[in-house]
């Protein structure tokens, strides 16, 4: 064996190393042998029913609830059906209930992209298979960030759809009005080909003649949250896109503030998690994980009143927001405040990280709107994800953008 092949054996990234799969007994789970995705493995997160496997949600009480599914979820099926090969379930985060990948019970799967730090969560295993090579493609959800948070992160292509355009049915709740199915890949043909199976036609495709782009905006509002690294990194991506894009016009985003929308989003989904889960959590004295279990214990205090109060708010940003989209904008943004954590960031240092994450990634959840990520910038050697955010019902519209843009910043 030569010196090389050493290395490579040595630092060859394996289910047990990288930690992402949760290590069921092997069952099963056919597949078309012949279709438009019959050479991709596909990798599930363990909140997605599987038919032979039990729904372990990321909780031991959870996983003993479970019991052995029969049917798997319509989004599993539509992937198996299209030739996907299933490799294994992925890890979650608690409940879905956070954004950084750290499970008190079962560990934290290793970021493909930059080992030294936090996948991003709740898809944090689904991310961490795909990042590592270990899965072509992988299901997880994004609720308030989970799969856009663990792209940017684990340096992946990851889209969190318009609101109910991909089924969630055979799926854990968590907020319903904000849940969504999403998935990762590496490469924008891999992510396409997925798409095109799960999404359907669009309802609101934007243009595409081959000369032709969208309006592209840059939300200015959503930057000045923004360290000056952050904002410099990018700018000088905007600047190699220009050729393409031309000047784009800064413009505001978030009415009637950050703050408020915040608050709302952190309230209606608290109240939603609560109505999903409050109940087991009560019954059973689930064991929860530092984070999860404040989160939780907040949430239930929630009135309804509050979340009346909320909604109207929503309502009214929503309005405004869809009306800045109109039918063939594009916004722009970073797709998180920065790089990946370290694994050894204090719990309160993550929780920080959060709560300025979810300031900018509550747009497209209050609103309902497809958000993608690209893996096209970096800090530090770290994978930093570039958003696109259009109009409800342009997700494979946004997903052809997202090639154009790749493309030209090869």
């Amino acid at each position: 064996m030569s010196t090389s092949d050493t290395v490579t054996a040595v630092t060859e990234i394996t289910a047990t190393t990288a930690r992402c799969f949760v290590p069921y007994p092997e069952v099963p789970v056919p597949a078309l042998p012949v279709g438009p995705l019959s050479d991709l493995r596909l990798a599930v997160k363990d909140i997605f029913d599987v038919a032979g496997f039990p729904t372990g949600c990321g909780n031991p009480h959870m996983l003993a609830l479970s019991g052995i599914k029969t049917v798997s979820a319509p989004s599993v099926t539509a992937l198996l059906q299209a030739g996907a090969r299933f490799v294994g379930k992925t890890y979650t985060d608690e409940l879905a209930f956070s954004m950084n990948g750290k499970n008190a019970h079962f560990g934290t799967p290793r970021n493909g992209g930059a080992p030294t730090r936090i996948p991003g969560g709740s898809s944090s295993g689904s991310a961490s298979a795909v990042s590592n090579g270990l899965a072509d493609v992988a299901l997880g959800t994004d609720t308030g960030g989970s799969v856009r948070a663990p792209a940017s992160h684990c340096g992946l292509i990851g889209l969190r759809p318009t609101h109910a355009r991909v089924s969630l049915k055979g799926c854990m709740d968590l907020a319903p009005s904000f849940d969504t199915c999403g998935w990762f890949a590496r490469d924008i043909d891999t992510f396409a080909r997925v798409g095109d199976v799960l999404l359907g036609a669009d309802s609101c495709p934007l243009p595409d003649e081959a000369s032709a782009l969208p309006q592209i905006l840059v939300a200015a509002d959503v930057l000045a949250l923004l360290a000056p690294h952050v904002q410099a990194v990018f700018a000088q991506t905007l600047e190699r896109l220009s050729d393409l894009t031309g000047p784009l016009p800064p413009v505001k985003t978030a009415t009637p503030s950050f703050e408020s929308l915040y608050w709302a989003f952190r309230h209606i989904q608290g109240y939603e998690a609560w109505q999903a889960h409050g109940a087991t959590i009560r019954r059973h004295d689930l064991q929860l994980g530092p984070g999860v279990a404040e989160r939780f214990a907040w949430s239930s205090q929630i009135t309804s009143q509050q979340m009346e109060e909320h909604s109207t708010l929503r309502h009214r940003f929503t309005e405004d927001f869809l009306n800045l989209l109109g039918n063939d904008r594009v916004i722009v943004l970073p797709s998180m405040p920065d790089i990946a954590p370290l694994l050894t960031d204090t719990e309160q240092s993550l929780e920080d990280y959060r709560n300025q994450a979810i300031r900018m990634l509550c747009l497209s959840g209050l609103s309902g709107c497809p958000q993608i990520s690209l893996p096209v910038m970096q800090l530090d050697g770290a994978p930093f994800g570039f958003s696109l955010i259009g109009p409800r019902g342009s997700d494979r519209s946004l997903i052809r953008l997202s090639r154009k843009l790749i493309d030209a910043l090869a």
